[in-house]
Protein backbone atom coordinates (compact mmCIF):
# COMPACT_ATOMS: atom_id res chain seq x y z
CA UNK A 1 0.00 0.00 0.00
CA UNK A 2 1.16 3.56 -0.56
CA UNK A 3 3.73 5.88 1.40
CA UNK A 4 2.79 8.99 3.13
CA UNK A 5 2.55 12.70 2.88
CA UNK A 6 2.21 18.58 2.98
CA UNK A 7 1.21 22.88 2.85
CA UNK A 8 -0.95 26.87 1.42
CA UNK A 9 0.07 30.80 0.13
CA UNK A 10 -0.74 34.24 -0.69
CA UNK A 11 -2.52 36.37 -3.45
CA UNK A 12 -2.28 38.98 -6.24
CA UNK A 13 -5.47 40.39 -7.88
CA UNK A 14 -8.31 40.35 -9.64
CA UNK A 15 -10.25 42.97 -11.68
CA UNK A 16 -13.64 43.00 -10.43
CA UNK A 17 -15.27 44.24 -7.43
CA UNK A 18 -18.02 42.51 -5.41
CA UNK A 19 -20.89 45.56 -6.15
CA UNK A 20 -19.50 44.57 -9.83
CA UNK A 21 -20.37 40.73 -9.87
CA UNK A 22 -23.93 40.93 -8.63
CA UNK A 23 -24.66 43.53 -11.51
CA UNK A 24 -23.59 40.66 -13.71
CA UNK A 25 -25.79 38.24 -11.62
CA UNK A 26 -28.17 38.08 -14.44
CA UNK A 27 -25.55 37.43 -17.46
CA UNK A 28 -23.95 33.87 -16.50
CA UNK A 29 -24.71 31.72 -18.82
CA UNK A 30 -26.11 27.88 -18.61
CA UNK A 31 -23.01 25.87 -17.07
CA UNK A 32 -20.57 28.49 -16.39
CA UNK A 33 -21.07 27.66 -12.70
CA UNK A 34 -22.98 26.28 -10.45
CA UNK A 35 -26.27 26.45 -9.95
CA UNK A 36 -29.78 24.45 -8.85
CA UNK A 37 -31.30 23.91 -6.33
CA UNK A 38 -29.04 20.50 -4.99
CA UNK A 39 -26.06 21.20 -3.18
CA UNK A 40 -23.02 23.24 -5.48
CA UNK A 41 -19.41 22.35 -4.76
CA UNK A 42 -17.23 24.46 -7.04
CA UNK A 43 -13.33 22.95 -7.18
CA UNK A 44 -10.32 25.22 -8.16
CA UNK A 45 -7.78 22.39 -10.31
CA UNK A 46 -8.70 20.02 -12.39
CA UNK A 47 -7.47 17.39 -9.85
CA UNK A 48 -9.37 18.47 -7.08
CA UNK A 49 -12.27 18.83 -9.34
CA UNK A 50 -11.78 15.28 -10.75
CA UNK A 51 -11.35 14.01 -6.90
CA UNK A 52 -14.38 15.64 -5.86
CA UNK A 53 -16.77 14.65 -8.41
CA UNK A 54 -15.79 11.15 -7.60
CA UNK A 55 -16.11 11.27 -3.74
CA UNK A 56 -19.65 13.19 -4.25
CA UNK A 57 -21.05 11.05 -7.11
CA UNK A 58 -24.51 12.35 -8.20
CA UNK A 59 -24.95 13.69 -4.88
CA UNK A 60 -24.28 17.09 -6.02
CA UNK A 61 -23.04 19.23 -8.73
CA UNK A 62 -18.94 20.19 -9.28
CA UNK A 63 -17.89 23.36 -11.11
CA UNK A 64 -14.38 22.80 -11.96
CA UNK A 65 -12.62 26.64 -12.32
CA UNK A 66 -10.04 25.54 -14.39
CA UNK A 67 -10.78 24.10 -17.74
CA UNK A 68 -8.79 21.31 -19.00
CA UNK A 69 -5.49 22.61 -20.45
CA UNK A 70 -5.58 25.77 -18.04
CA UNK A 71 -2.58 27.13 -16.18
CA UNK A 72 -3.27 27.38 -11.96
CA UNK A 73 -0.26 29.39 -12.12
CA UNK A 74 -1.89 32.82 -13.74
CA UNK A 75 -5.58 32.48 -13.56
CA UNK A 76 -7.79 35.07 -13.42
CA UNK A 77 -11.66 33.96 -12.67
CA UNK A 78 -14.42 34.94 -14.88
CA UNK A 79 -17.23 37.41 -13.85
CA UNK A 80 -19.50 34.06 -14.02
CA UNK A 81 -17.02 31.53 -12.13
CA UNK A 82 -16.77 34.24 -9.54
CA UNK A 83 -20.61 34.10 -8.88
CA UNK A 84 -20.76 30.48 -9.12
CA UNK A 85 -18.28 30.48 -6.44
CA UNK A 86 -20.53 32.98 -4.62
CA UNK A 87 -23.21 30.65 -4.52
CA UNK A 88 -21.47 27.60 -3.60
CA UNK A 89 -22.28 25.25 -0.72
CA UNK A 90 -18.47 24.27 -0.83
CA UNK A 91 -14.99 25.01 -2.13
CA UNK A 92 -12.58 22.59 -2.86
CA UNK A 93 -9.09 23.78 -3.47
CA UNK A 94 -5.48 22.21 -4.08
CA UNK A 95 -3.91 24.21 -1.34
CA UNK A 96 -0.42 24.59 -1.11
CA UNK A 97 -0.05 27.97 -2.39
CA UNK A 98 -0.79 26.88 -5.75
CA UNK A 99 -4.05 29.01 -6.17
CA UNK A 100 -2.13 32.40 -5.80
CA UNK A 101 -5.20 34.11 -6.46
CA UNK A 102 -7.52 32.44 -4.20
CA UNK A 103 -7.95 34.96 -1.51
CA UNK A 104 -8.90 37.81 -4.14
CA UNK A 105 -11.51 35.44 -5.51
CA UNK A 106 -12.78 34.16 -2.47
CA UNK A 107 -13.40 37.56 -0.90
CA UNK A 108 -14.61 39.43 -4.53
CA UNK A 109 -17.19 36.44 -4.53
CA UNK A 110 -18.51 36.92 -1.02
CA UNK A 111 -18.06 32.87 -0.59
CA UNK A 112 -19.32 31.77 2.78
CA UNK A 113 -19.27 28.14 2.47
CA UNK A 114 -16.98 25.08 3.76
CA UNK A 115 -13.82 25.66 2.60
CA UNK A 116 -11.60 22.21 2.15
CA UNK A 117 -7.82 22.62 1.74
CA UNK A 118 -6.67 19.35 -0.10
CA UNK A 119 -3.06 20.11 1.02
CA UNK A 120 -4.37 19.80 4.82
CA UNK A 121 -1.13 17.93 6.49
CA UNK A 122 1.04 17.35 3.43
CA UNK A 123 4.99 18.43 3.66
CA UNK A 124 6.02 20.13 1.06
CA UNK A 125 8.78 19.32 -0.67
CA UNK A 126 11.48 21.58 -2.58
CA UNK A 127 11.39 21.27 -6.20
CA UNK A 128 13.57 19.49 -7.71
CA UNK A 129 15.96 21.78 -9.36
CA UNK A 130 16.72 22.55 -5.68
CA UNK A 131 17.28 18.90 -4.56
CA UNK A 132 20.22 18.43 -7.11
CA UNK A 133 23.08 19.51 -4.37
CA UNK A 134 21.14 17.11 -1.32
CA UNK A 135 20.68 13.69 -0.64
CA UNK A 136 16.41 12.66 -0.56
CA UNK A 137 15.16 9.74 1.37
CA UNK A 138 12.93 8.03 -1.06
CA UNK A 139 10.08 5.87 0.29
CA UNK A 140 11.19 3.62 -2.34
CA UNK A 141 14.15 4.10 -1.29
CA UNK A 142 17.85 3.22 -2.53
CA UNK A 143 20.57 1.33 -0.04
CA UNK A 144 23.41 4.35 -0.71
CA UNK A 145 25.14 2.59 -3.48
CA UNK A 146 22.25 2.86 -6.08
CA UNK A 147 21.28 -0.38 -5.41
CA UNK A 148 17.41 -0.75 -5.96
CA UNK A 149 15.85 -1.00 -2.10
CA UNK A 150 12.91 -3.20 -1.02
CA UNK A 151 9.53 -0.79 -1.90
CA UNK A 152 7.71 0.20 1.48
CA UNK A 153 4.10 0.21 -0.47
CA UNK A 154 3.13 -2.74 1.62
CA UNK A 155 4.35 -1.41 5.35
CA UNK A 156 1.63 1.71 4.88
CA UNK A 157 -2.04 0.89 5.77
CA UNK A 158 -4.47 3.59 5.08
CA UNK A 159 -4.63 4.49 8.57
CA UNK A 160 -0.84 6.45 7.75
CA UNK A 161 -3.20 9.00 5.79
CA UNK A 162 -5.56 10.16 8.99
CA UNK A 163 -4.86 13.49 9.84
CA UNK A 164 -5.74 16.14 12.38
CA UNK A 165 -8.16 18.61 10.05
CA UNK A 166 -7.48 21.26 12.79
CA UNK A 167 -3.86 21.36 12.99
CA UNK A 168 -2.64 24.34 11.75
CA UNK A 169 -0.21 23.92 8.77
CA UNK A 170 2.32 26.24 6.79
CA UNK A 171 1.88 26.22 3.19
CA UNK A 172 4.24 29.47 2.75
CA UNK A 173 6.81 27.56 0.30
CA UNK A 174 7.55 24.45 -1.48
CA UNK A 175 6.23 22.58 -4.63
CA UNK A 176 2.35 22.57 -4.65
CA UNK A 177 2.24 19.81 -7.44
CA UNK A 178 1.37 17.50 -4.85
CA UNK A 179 -0.93 15.10 -6.98
CA UNK A 180 1.72 13.67 -8.86
CA UNK A 181 1.86 10.99 -6.00
CA UNK A 182 -0.64 8.80 -5.85
CA UNK A 183 -0.17 8.17 -2.45
CA UNK A 184 -0.70 11.55 -1.98
CA UNK A 185 -3.64 12.08 -4.31
CA UNK A 186 -5.20 9.49 -1.94
CA UNK A 187 -4.25 12.14 0.81
CA UNK A 188 -6.21 15.10 -0.67
CA UNK A 189 -9.14 12.79 -1.61
CA UNK A 190 -9.49 11.65 1.89
CA UNK A 191 -8.69 14.64 2.83
CA UNK A 192 -11.69 16.22 0.35
CA UNK A 193 -14.13 13.74 1.70
CA UNK A 194 -13.13 15.03 5.14
CA UNK A 195 -13.69 18.31 4.45
CA UNK A 196 -17.31 17.75 2.70
CA UNK A 197 -18.58 15.76 5.96
CA UNK A 198 -19.42 19.64 7.15
CA UNK A 199 -21.38 20.28 4.08
CA UNK A 200 -25.58 19.90 4.68
CA UNK A 201 -27.25 17.90 2.25
CA UNK A 202 -24.64 15.54 1.23
CA UNK A 203 -25.73 11.83 1.88
CA UNK A 204 -22.23 10.75 4.03
CA UNK A 205 -22.75 6.91 3.75
CA UNK A 206 -22.30 7.79 -0.33
CA UNK A 207 -19.47 9.68 0.24
CA UNK A 208 -17.77 6.97 2.49
CA UNK A 209 -18.80 4.05 0.03
CA UNK A 210 -17.69 6.42 -3.01
CA UNK A 211 -14.24 7.47 -1.06
CA UNK A 212 -13.75 3.79 -0.22
CA UNK A 213 -13.81 2.54 -3.65
CA UNK A 214 -11.21 5.16 -5.30
CA UNK A 215 -8.97 4.99 -2.59
CA UNK A 216 -8.49 1.38 -3.57
CA UNK A 217 -8.04 2.60 -7.37
CA UNK A 218 -5.41 4.81 -5.81
CA UNK A 219 -3.73 1.98 -3.79
CA UNK A 220 -4.15 0.04 -6.99
CA UNK A 221 -2.51 2.76 -9.08
CA UNK A 222 0.39 3.16 -7.01
CA UNK A 223 0.87 -0.35 -6.73
CA UNK A 224 1.28 -0.79 -10.60
CA UNK A 225 3.25 1.90 -11.02
CA UNK A 226 5.62 0.56 -8.59
CA UNK A 227 6.24 -2.58 -9.57
CA UNK A 228 6.86 -1.37 -13.41
CA UNK A 229 9.12 1.30 -12.44
CA UNK A 230 11.17 -1.02 -10.30
CA UNK A 231 12.25 -3.37 -13.73
CA UNK A 232 13.98 -0.64 -14.55
CA UNK A 233 17.77 0.18 -12.62
CA UNK A 234 17.60 3.07 -10.24
CA UNK A 235 20.92 4.88 -12.03
CA UNK A 236 18.59 4.24 -15.41
CA UNK A 237 15.66 5.58 -14.06
CA UNK A 238 16.65 9.82 -15.84
CA UNK A 239 13.45 11.83 -16.75
CA UNK A 240 13.57 15.24 -18.55
CA UNK A 241 10.17 17.23 -18.44
CA UNK A 242 8.54 20.52 -19.44
CA UNK A 243 8.64 22.23 -15.96
CA UNK A 244 9.58 20.94 -12.31
CA UNK A 245 6.21 20.02 -11.75
CA UNK A 246 7.07 16.08 -11.25
CA UNK A 247 8.63 16.29 -7.32
CA UNK A 248 6.69 14.10 -5.84
CA UNK A 249 6.15 11.59 -8.44
CA UNK A 250 10.14 11.46 -9.27
CA UNK A 251 10.23 10.93 -5.48
CA UNK A 252 7.50 8.42 -4.75
CA UNK A 253 9.86 5.89 -7.36
CA UNK A 254 13.17 6.90 -7.04
CA UNK A 255 13.59 8.65 -10.29
CA UNK A 256 16.09 10.90 -11.06
CA UNK A 257 15.38 14.12 -12.25
CA UNK A 258 17.99 15.67 -14.80
CA UNK A 259 16.18 18.98 -15.59
CA UNK A 260 13.21 20.78 -16.98
CA UNK A 261 12.48 22.72 -19.95
CA UNK A 262 11.41 25.67 -18.24
CA UNK A 263 13.55 26.03 -14.73
CA UNK A 264 10.90 26.36 -12.37
CA UNK A 265 7.76 24.68 -11.14
CA UNK A 266 5.90 28.18 -12.16
CA UNK A 267 4.60 26.83 -16.18
CA UNK A 268 4.68 30.34 -17.05
CA UNK A 269 8.26 31.22 -16.77
CA UNK A 270 11.12 31.22 -19.62
CA UNK A 271 13.89 29.17 -19.66
CA UNK A 272 17.46 31.71 -20.95
CA UNK A 273 19.44 30.43 -23.97
CA UNK A 274 22.87 29.51 -21.21
CA UNK A 275 20.01 27.27 -18.97
CA UNK A 276 19.15 25.71 -22.42
CA UNK A 277 22.71 25.11 -23.31
CA UNK A 278 23.18 23.40 -19.62
CA UNK A 279 20.11 21.11 -19.79
CA UNK A 280 21.26 19.69 -23.08
CA UNK A 281 24.66 18.92 -21.88
CA UNK A 282 22.98 17.48 -18.88
CA UNK A 283 21.19 15.14 -21.32
CA UNK A 284 23.89 14.65 -23.32
CA UNK A 285 26.06 13.35 -20.01
CA UNK A 286 23.64 11.44 -18.09
CA UNK A 287 22.40 9.37 -20.98
CA UNK A 288 18.60 10.43 -21.23
CA UNK A 289 16.64 9.23 -23.99
CA UNK A 290 13.86 11.16 -24.25
CA UNK A 291 12.64 15.31 -23.32
CA UNK A 292 8.49 15.34 -22.13
CA UNK A 293 6.80 17.80 -22.97
CA UNK A 294 3.01 18.72 -21.23
CA UNK A 295 -0.42 18.63 -22.66
CA UNK A 296 -1.31 22.12 -21.16
CA UNK A 297 2.61 23.68 -22.46
CA UNK A 298 3.48 24.38 -25.83
CA UNK A 299 6.41 21.78 -26.61
CA UNK A 300 8.24 24.10 -28.90
CA UNK A 301 11.02 24.82 -26.56
CA UNK A 302 11.37 20.98 -25.29
CA UNK A 303 11.57 20.22 -29.03
CA UNK A 304 14.35 22.09 -29.70
CA UNK A 305 16.00 20.98 -26.98
CA UNK A 306 15.66 17.43 -27.86
CA UNK A 307 17.04 18.39 -31.53
CA UNK A 308 19.73 19.54 -30.13
CA UNK A 309 20.53 16.85 -27.57
CA UNK A 310 20.02 14.47 -30.05
CA UNK A 311 16.68 12.37 -28.31
CA UNK A 312 13.15 11.79 -28.87
CA UNK A 313 10.56 14.05 -28.13
CA UNK A 314 7.27 13.47 -26.47
CA UNK A 315 4.38 15.96 -27.51
CA UNK A 316 1.40 16.31 -28.74
CA UNK A 317 -0.77 13.31 -27.80
CA UNK A 318 2.08 11.94 -26.07
CA UNK A 319 3.01 14.88 -23.91
CA UNK A 320 2.60 14.53 -20.28
CA UNK A 321 -0.57 15.61 -18.19
CA UNK A 322 0.98 17.63 -15.57
CA UNK A 323 -0.48 20.60 -14.21
CA UNK A 324 -3.87 20.07 -15.78
CA UNK A 325 -5.45 16.77 -16.82
CA UNK A 326 -6.94 16.44 -20.21
CA UNK A 327 -9.85 17.42 -22.27
CA UNK A 328 -12.71 14.74 -22.75
CA UNK A 329 -12.20 11.57 -24.67
CA UNK A 330 -8.01 12.19 -23.86
CA UNK A 331 -6.01 9.47 -21.96
CA UNK A 332 -5.86 12.68 -19.10
CA UNK A 333 -9.60 13.06 -18.59
CA UNK A 334 -9.41 11.79 -15.03
CA UNK A 335 -6.88 11.55 -12.68
CA UNK A 336 -6.27 7.59 -12.91
CA UNK A 337 -6.15 7.99 -16.67
CA UNK A 338 -3.87 10.76 -16.83
CA UNK A 339 -1.64 8.78 -14.40
CA UNK A 340 -1.27 5.59 -16.54
CA UNK A 341 -0.78 7.88 -19.11
CA UNK A 342 2.40 9.63 -18.16
CA UNK A 343 3.87 5.98 -16.51
CA UNK A 344 3.13 3.85 -20.14
CA UNK A 345 5.09 6.89 -22.13
CA UNK A 346 7.67 7.02 -19.38
CA UNK A 347 8.23 3.32 -19.06
CA UNK A 348 8.40 3.53 -22.61
CA UNK A 349 10.92 5.32 -23.32
CA UNK A 350 13.32 3.72 -20.70
CA UNK A 351 12.45 0.43 -23.15
CA UNK A 352 9.67 -1.32 -21.08
CA UNK A 353 6.80 -2.55 -21.16
CA UNK A 354 4.31 -2.12 -18.59
CA UNK A 355 2.28 -4.96 -17.31
CA UNK A 356 -0.98 -5.30 -17.35
CA UNK A 357 -3.63 -2.74 -15.84
CA UNK A 358 -5.24 -4.64 -12.15
CA UNK A 359 -9.08 -5.28 -12.87
CA UNK A 360 -10.17 -2.13 -9.95
CA UNK A 361 -8.22 0.13 -12.74
CA UNK A 362 -9.63 -1.40 -16.14
CA UNK A 363 -12.96 -0.13 -18.06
Amino acid sequence: MPRTPTRRATIPALALSVSSIALLAGCAAPGDGAGGDGVQIVATTTQVADFAGRIVGDGAEVTGLLAPGQSAHAFDPSAAQLLALGSADALVVNGAGLEEWLDDAVAASGFDGVLVDASTGIELEATDAEHHDHDHDHDHGTDGAGEAGESDHDDHAHDDHAHDHDEEHDHSGGNPHIWTDPALAERMALNIAAGLADVPGLDAAAVDANTADYVAELDALDEWIAANVEQVPVDERLLVTNHDAYTYFLHAYDITFVGSVIPSFDDNAEPSAAEIDELVERIRETGVHAVFSEASISSKTAETIAAEAGVEVYAGDEALYGDSLGRPGTDGETYLGSQIHNTRLILQSWGVEPSELPAVLQG
